[in-house]
């Protein structure tokens, strides 16, 4: 690691990897040859095509995904998701179930229900703040969908295994776990992700659609809030943010060529995770704030005694070059956001200045 950088713990925008930062600045300035940065050249140049490609293909093979299955780069994050599913796929006299495990999926609710859309919150966590993944859940067999959030980056909480559904597609947003473990995408109508936080820089959300959803799309749906729009076009109806669907292709080039595909990118994110939650459950001065089998892999939340010692833990942390470690500000507490591109080294790191930190402050 380069002297002037700090290991990064934001939960997004977030850590990417090294390497990758290295090759965007090298070709900053002359993108392939072009005699042009990456952030100049034409949306419709054979450039941005191959960028463009490699990157649907490289996500294809990265999560086993065939010809059923579309991938999309849609700008407004996951947020415009939010309204955009209900819209798309949920018509008069259809019904969509929704699991409520926090704040982003509380959001996603509040859009299908701005547009009176009719929804069945199935489940939620609400009554033990978020601090776990419901189980068991009852859906209903003749839902249009399933919405759920798999990773949520508040409350650091995470869908280990997700349920079985039936024959009812699973839509969801893995905006904070996209890419960090293999997945049964037999079992998804719909993926998507915000790319800040695992799979590149802000300004794109990464959509993995089945085609055949595409087919329950109306006409009077606005051109650019249709899946169908991104999907006649490969994603190039309008100005797509070229030099984040760049990024993206870099990381995907680094999951598959450096890590080795996303079966040794989980053992590695597991690693991670075990060495902190492991460190914290072994004393009493960190409390982890998720229940132990519904922990995330990507963002651990855990408090310390008083909020005075939070504080001066977050502060202290960043002079020993270890940033972005305090909690959501409607929780408070701390947060390590540990991604793919944070290395097990950041969270060696981590982890012994934990054990000063508490030596220096335990009663």
């Amino acid at each position: 690691m380069k002297a002037d950088r700090i290991h990064n713990f934001n939960p997004g925008p977030a850590a990417l990897p090294l390497t990758v930062l290295e090759e965007i600045q090298e070709n900053l300035l002359d993108f392939q040859g072009s005699g042009m940065s990456i952030t100049e050249i034409s949306h419709r140049a054979r450039e941005f095509d191959d960028v463009i490609n490699d990157a649907v293909d490289r996500t294809k093979r990265l999560l086993n995904l065939d010809d059923k299955f579309e991938v999309l780069f849609i700008q407004g994050g996951a947020s415009l998701q939010f309204c955009m599913i209900p819209m798309n796929f949920l018509p008069e006299g259809r019904s969509a179930d929704y699991v409520d495990t926090g704040t982003w999926s509380t959001k996603a609710i509040k859009e299908a229900e701005l547009q009176g859309k009719s929804i069945q919150v199935v489940a939620s966590s609400a009554a033990k703040n978020y601090s776990y993944i419901p189980k068991n859940i009852a859906f209903n067999s003749d839902a249009a969908f399933v919405h759920l959030t798999s990773n949520n980056t508040i409350k650091g909480t995470q869908w280990a295994e997700f349920p079985d559904t039936k024959s009812v597609p699973i839509i969801c947003d893995m905006s904070s776990d996209m890419m960090s473990r293999p997945l049964d995408v037999e079992k998804f109508g719909m993926l998507y992700a915000g790319a800040q936080k695992n799979v590149g820089p802000a300004g794109v959300c990464l959509v993995i659609i089945r085609k055949d959803l595409l087919d329950w799309i109306p006409d009077t749906v606005p051109t650019m809030l249709k899946y169908t729009t991104f999907a006649a076009k490969n994603s190039l109806y309008n100005t797509p943010p070229c030099f984040a669907v760049y990024t993206v292709q870099l990381v995907l080039k680094w999951l598959e060529e450096t890590i080795g595909g996303l079966e040794n990118m989980a053992a590695i994110n597991q690693d991670k995770a075990q060495l902190l939650y492991g460190f914290m459950d072994g004393g009493e001065f960190y409390r982890a704030t998720a229940q132990a089998d519904s922990r995330s892999m990507m963002n651990v939340t855990f408090r310390l005694p008083n909020e005075d010692l939070e504080k001066q833990f977050v502060e202290q942390a960043l002079a020993n070059g270890l940033g972005g470690l305090k909690g959501h500000r409607s929780v408070g507490g701390c947060r390590a956001s540990i991604y793919n591109a944070v290395s097990l080294e950041a969270v060696e790191a981590l982890v012994g200045f934990m054990k000063t930190f508490e030596k220096a402050n335990i009663e």
